[in-house]
């Protein structure tokens, strides 16, 4: 997970637009252990729609994540604990109602220092919540929906 946070850093901000260049995010792939558990959790707790995966392969899952691609590959190998600092962050309009959501199913979630049911107001007023997929990755949820 940090080489891709890593490759779409040194992307971002290698002065490709000014050379000439076209460069968009196309997707980031996430390795899972179990497929069906991570398709339910991004599907029915984040609130991803699923599009079609062209390798039909059974160890892929594929989601519209706005301009862009979140896949998610089988492979049974995951690094040990993920630090918070790599995430994958989801904007969402109404955050009382997310929360309400993922107490339902029963998912703690914490500030970012780590305070369980806790939010964090960021100086420029966005609120962040933080959590983990099956998998032990972080996820962001915030609600600066404002920004393109």
């Amino acid at each position: 997970m940090k080489l891709i946070y890593s490759l779409i850093l040194i992307i971002m901000t290698s002065g490709a637009q000014g050379q000439g260049l076209s460069v968009k995010l196309n997707h980031i792939a996430v390795q899972v252990t179990d497929l069906s558990t991570s398709k339910n959790f991004y599907e029915n707790i984040i609130g991803l729609k699923q599009i079609p995966d062209p390798f039909n392969d059974d160890v892929h899952v594929w989601f519209n994540i706005g301009h862009s691609q979140l896949h998610l590959i089988e492979n049974g190998i995951v690094e040990g604990e993920q630090d918070k600092n790599s995430h994958l962050c989801f904007s969402v309009i109404n955050m009382d109602k997310f929360i309400e959501r993922l107490e339902n199913a029963n998912i703690t979630y914490s500030d970012w220092p780590g305070k369980e049911g806790a939010i964090t107001k960021r100086p420029d007023g966005v609120k962040q919540i933080y959590f983990k997929d099956p998998d032990g990755y972080w996820i962001e949820i915030n609600d600066d929906h404002i920004r393109p």
